[in-house]
């Protein structure tokens, strides 16, 4: 898996009039943060968006594919993104809409607290 940096940058650029976006590399891929919340990642030059319950019916209306990976057991897991919808790289409008909803998504995951040692 792996994350172009050609493409963060480009994401990064498109969204600037919405807000700064940044990333940290992760498992060959990339996790990609707009004003500090987490909002899609890339893999293997895919964009996915984070997604949840409220938003996956405009996802789902959009044909847009869930994320899915194989476990060493063989079993398919998935997670709570959704590929891109293809005119998002040709439309940085577009774009920003899809992932003003992605920023929505991960604004309602519940924050993990960490717990005390002792």
């Amino acid at each position: 898996m792996s994350a172009d940096e050609g493409l963060l940058l480009w994401i990064e650029e498109a969204l600037a009039p919405t807000g700064r976006v940044t990333w940290r590399r992760m498992m060959g891929g990339a996790t990609l943060y707009l004003g500090g919340t987490v909002f899609a990642i890339v893999l293997d030059d895919v964009l996915w968006f984070k997604s949840d319950a409220v938003a996956d019916p405009l996802w789902d209306a959009e044909g847009c594919a869930r994320f899915t990976y194989a476990r060493k057991d063989g079993s398919v897991a998935t997670m709570n993104y959704r590929r891109a919808p293809d005119g998002v790289f040709d439309d940085p409008d577009l774009l920003g809409q899809w992932a003003a909803l992605a920023v929505e998504a991960g604004r309602r995951v519940p924050v993990k607290r960490r717990r005390a040692k002792g």
